[in-house]
């Protein structure tokens, strides 16, 4: 008899074994809008001129949205379907803005794996990955590499 422990669970993230270096994934896309800048300048306190003054005529001109809400969105992406329920921590980021994303722009990324390495815990392996944010116009608007630790299939 099977129980519901026993059927697969949905958005079930990738064990480290199901990604080796080389797998390549994309994300959905998704339009950034004047409420998801306020909400998130908000609740980090970035509140610069160039964020909630609409009026600001910076010289990136539109609406500019901080960085940190780019990569959130794609973190966001990532989390809910390649690292859901697998992922265990996030070791270390780095991050290079190519241009700017604005209110109104989808944005949407790619990720190649680029290094996998078991750790002496059996169980878990520190994976690298290449992220490539795009936006609508599939513009390179910014690109990071980021290293976690992932679980390993139970038992495996």
């Amino acid at each position: 008899m099977t129980t519901a422990v026993d059927l697969p669970r949905l958005g079930q993230g990738y064990y480290w074994q199901d990604v080796p270096v080389g797998t390549k994934f994309r994300t959905f896309r998704r339009t950034l809008t004047e409420t998801d800048l306020v909400n998130f300048i908000s609740v980090t306190g970035m509140l610069e001129a160039i964020f909630v003054d609409a009026e600001h005529g910076g010289a990136m001109g539109g609406r500019p949205v901080p960085a940190a809400l780019t990569y959130s969105i794609i973190e966001g992406f990532i989390l809910q379907t390649m690292i859901q329920g697998t992922g265990m921590a996030l070791l270390e980021v780095a991050t290079k803005v190519l241009a700017p994303v604005r209110v109104g722009d989808s944005i949407w990324a790619t990720v190649e794996v680029t290094a996998s390495r078991p750790t002496s815990k059996s169980g878990r392996a520190v994976i690298t990955s290449d992220v490539q944010v795009f936006n609508q116009r599939n513009e390179s608007v910014m690109t990071y590499v980021v290293t976690r630790l992932l679980a390993g299939r139970p038992g495996g």
